[in-house]
Formats: structure tokens, C-alpha cells, sequence
């Protein structure tokens, strides 16, 4: 998942831009960049793989020049993407995954359309976007064009010589705030960014909604619907604790998620602890519910390592979960210890690294405590886990049965005994005393959105 942050500000954005992007570090780990509109359009792009983004455009934001800007943090691509066209120049950002991009591709090679960013044969998934919106007779039938044809999620920020177009994925996937200060403006993925900026929410845009934004305020161009599909992952691991997303709280959510998972809870550990950082939330409400008291015996080095999930590249993942995170054996020895987690995705770094450095310490009992249920199928709607073999729930069905293809249904039954000997599975295989998983209808509860409100996917393979 990538951040997008966008401002309109009446006397130069350049601050608010470059701090407002910043604090969607937490999202994105290839790829930051910047573009200001003044005289003329000017763009920057820093690959930060490795380091932070406020090392990287430091010296290039104090030089941008205008008041209007839009800025990202990719997983993935470079962006934002600059295009000249029909309709003028604009530079474009987008949050999302396009699940067709190779075949909308094609569809435009054929039409004589060529791509200039192209890293080892496969597009940017953002000059896509733009490609198909200059389709259009104008910017906002181009965006319309545009989720005509795809597959999969884009919220976006269009950034032209007059203002700021803001448009939320049609499913409303991923969320995009707008805030004012005063009779400044701005637009954003997370609304934590807000707080320290001195922005007030004035509206959460709504699925498909398309806002313009200029220096005289915000005119609706295209109205959204009432229908929400947005990723539940925002509240269990994603999103940052400070931001809330349809008004309700990331750090809240969590804490009511580990409070779920201690009802009743039959273990008497000597201390609750969560995995750092997305964990911890959880954590402590596990603790307040079940009055176990809440320690820290795995803390983590927070400069310099990413979160380990959303590297694309496996040794990266292994690297960063085999540095960031170390134990204290003078809190863990000897000792009965639940763990709280956000999710188990791929397994291998619990596995091969934490439990490990665990029991290297000298930890008595392990007990793992999930907060989302088994991950089953790989997102369809943004960048994360692409295949069925890279989930720990898949590979327990697979070393259960012998089988590539089975009857999933079974397994997503939670009170079934093929559910259970799916989890009883991974517990042997993580090394662990006990396991256990968040029920889908406590995650819910939990957020505190309906399950129509909510895309859960990745847990039940139902498409919004």
C-alpha cells in the first residue's frame, strides 16, 4: 500500500507537502517523489530503499516553488508521473493495485501508445493510470475511462496548473481524507498527518467521489456512493495508530481486537507483549482485558529498518526481521509469555527469526495470539502477498492434504475440524505452545463498520 498526500496552501506548500508525505513512510519502501506546481511543473523522485525520506528530499523541497503540490511514498513504483498532454501538462500519484495492468497494457501498445517506465518488463502501474485517463474527452471522463477498464483499486491525486483533483477508488478501498487549515487545503491517505500540520478534517471523500481542489476551496465534480468496500488491513496492521479511517480509530480498533482475543482465554501467562510495532496495540488490550501485565521483552531499533512486510523482496524481508527486533532475556527467562500479532502472512520470519531469538533467550511458554484470522488468499486490491504458496495457512492445508487444489470451504469454517487441524498445524510448525486466531465476526465487531462496510478478502475470498 502506498501513501498519497496532496496540498493547496495560499502561501507556498512546500513545507506542508514535504512533511505531510513523510508521514506516510510507514506505507511505502521503494520509492518517494514530489511535484510542485508554480511557473511550471516540477517533479522529484528519490529511491529510498534503505533510507528515509527525509534524508533523501531534504534539500530538494526547500527548492520547489509554488503553492500546490501532491506527494507519495510508494511500495512500488516510481511516482508521481509527469505526463504533457491534450489536456496540459499534470503530474498524477495513485494508491492501488491494477490486477489487469499487463493486458490493459497490451490494448494500449496496440493503439500505438508506448510506456517510458518500464522496470525489468513490467510498467508502472501509475503512468498506466495516466495513460487511460488521457483517454478521456477530459480529465474527469479519462477517470471515469479508467475504472471502466480496471481491475482492482486506484485512489489517485491529479495535480494540474489549476488545483488538485482527489478521487477515491470506486470500491472505496483505500481511504483519502481532506483537511482545512484556515484557507489552506489539503488531501491525504492517513489523517494523522493532519494533527502536527494544524489540518481539521472537513471530509472523508466517499467511493468514487472526485473532489477538486484550488485555492477558492473544494468543488465536488463526480458524487460517490454510500456503498464502502475498505480494506479491514488498515485497522489490523496497515494503518498508523494516530489515524482513523470513516471516523474510527486505527489504535483504538487494535486495542479492542486484543481485548476480543483474551475473552476467554484458558492460559495464565506471567506477561502479555506484543510483536513491535503493530502488535503492541493489540497487546494491550489483551492485557486490560485479562489483567496479565504488559511487558516489552522484544523492543525494536526503529531507525533504519522498515516494516518487514512490505518489501518486495524476500531477503530484504529476511534481513529486516532478523536486525530489527531484539530480545531482553532478563525479562524473558523463565517466563510464560502470550504474544500478540497483527497477522501471520508468509510465516518464515516468526519462524526462522523472533520465535528463534525467543527461546535463544530462555522463554518457558510461548503463546501466540493472532489479530485477524488465517490469511487465505492473496489481495487482489494492492501490493502485498501475490501468491497462494507465500501463506502459512495455504502450505498447512497443502502438507495436510498432499494436495495443490482442495476444497477450500472447510478450512474457512472456523468451528470446523479441518479449520482447527489447519492451525494446530502451523502452532507445530512455528514451534509455539499454543495459537490461536482472531474469529472474523470479533475483528468486525472490533472496527466497528459492518461486514458490507468491509473488504475481507484475504480472509474469505469473497470479492466486494
Amino acid at each position: 500500500m502506498s501513501g498519497i498526500f496532496g496540498a493547496v496552501c495560499k502561501d507556498g506548500c512546500q513545507n506542508d507537502l514535504f512533511y505531510g508525505t513523510d508521514y506516510h513512510s510507514h506505507l511505502g519502501t521503494c520509492f518517494g517523489g514530489l511535484a510542485v506546481f508554480g511557473k511550471e511543473l516540477t517533479r522529484k523522485i528519490h529511491d529510498i530503499r534503505g533510507s528515509q525520506f527525509k534524508t533523501k528530499f531534504y534539500d530538494d523541497y526547500q527548492k520547489l516553488s509554488g503553492n500546490k503540490g501532491i506527494g507519495v511514498i510508494s511500495v512500488l513504483d516510481e511516482q508521481p508521473i509527469s505526463v504533457n498532454c491534450k489536456f496540459g501538462p499534470f503530474a498524477i500519484v495513485t494508491n492501488g493495485f491494477i490486477e489487469n495492468a499487463d493486458s490493459l497494457a497490451q490494448v494500449l501498445y496496440a493503439q500505438g501508445l508506448s510506456f517510458s517506465e518500464v522496470t525489468k518488463g513490467k510498467i508502472n502501474a501509475t503512468e498506466l493510470v495516466a495513460k487511460l485517463i488521457i483517454q478521456g474527452k477530459d480529465i474527469i471522463d479519462g477517470i471515469d475511462k479508467m475504472f471502466g477498464q480496471i481491475k482492482g483499486s486506484c485512489s489517485l491525486l491529479l495535480l494540474n496548473k489549476e488545483g488538485i483533483y482527489a478521487v477515491r477508488d470506486r470500491q472505496g478501498y483505500s481511504p483519502l481524507v481532506i483537511g482545512k487549515r484556515q484557507k489552506d487545503w489539503a488531501i491525504t491517505t492517513e489523517s494523522a498527518a493532519f494533527r502536527n500540520l494544524g489540518f481539521q478534517v472537513e471530509k472523508n471523500l466517499e467511493p468514487g467521489e472526485i473532489i477538486f481542489c484550488d485555492e477558492s476551496g473544494l468543488k465536488q465534480k463526480v458524487k460517490g456512493k454510500k456503498t464502502n468496500q475498505i480494506c479491514s488491513f488498515l485497522w489490523v496492521y496497515t494503518g498508523f495508530p494516530a489515524s482513523s479511517y470513516e471516523g474510527l480509530n486505527v489504535e483504538l480498533s487494535r486495542e479492542r481486537c486484543g481485548e476480543f482475543l483474551a475473552i476467554g482465554d484458558k492460559i495464565k501467562p506471567d506477561m502479555a507483549a506484543g510483536i513491535p510495532d503493530s502488535g503492541t496495540a493489540h497487546a494491550i488490550g489483551y492485557a486490560m482485558a485479562s489483567g496479565v501485565p504488559f511487558r516489552r521483552p522484544l523492543v525494536k531499533y526503529t531507525p533504519g529498518f522498515d516494516r518487514s512486510y512490505t518489501p518486495p523482496s524476500q531477503e530484504t524481508r529476511n534481513l529486516i526481521a532478523r536486525m530489527k527486533l531484539i530480545a531482553i532475556p532478563e525479562i524473558i527467562k523463565g517466563k510464560s509469555i502470550v504474544f500478540c500479532d497483527d497477522s501471520i502472512v508468509r510465516g518464515t520470519q516468526l519462524k526462522n527469526y523472533t520465535i528463534q531469538k525467543l527461546k535463544e533467550a530462555g522463554v518457558k511458554e510461548i503463546h501466540f495470539r493472532i489479530a485477524c484470522p488465517p490469511l487465505m488468499f492473496p489481495c487482489k486490491f494492492n501490493f502485498s502477498t501475490r501468491s497462494l504458496n507465500e501463506l502459512a495457512a495455504r502450505r498447512a492445508i497443502k502438507a495436510i492434504t498432499g494436495k495443490d487444489k482442495v476444497d477450500i470451504k472447510p478450512y474457512l469454517d472456523e468451528d470446523s475440524a479441518q479449520h482447527k487441524e489447519m492451525v494446530d498445524w502451523i502452532t507445530r510448525d512455528l514451534g509455539v505452545d499454543t495459537l490461536k486466531y482472531q474469529r472474523l465476526k470479533d475483528l468486525i465487531k472490533a472496527i466497528g463498520l459492518s461486514q458490507e462496510s468491509l473488504c475481507t478478502y484475504c480472509w474469505t475470498g469473497r470479492e466486494p
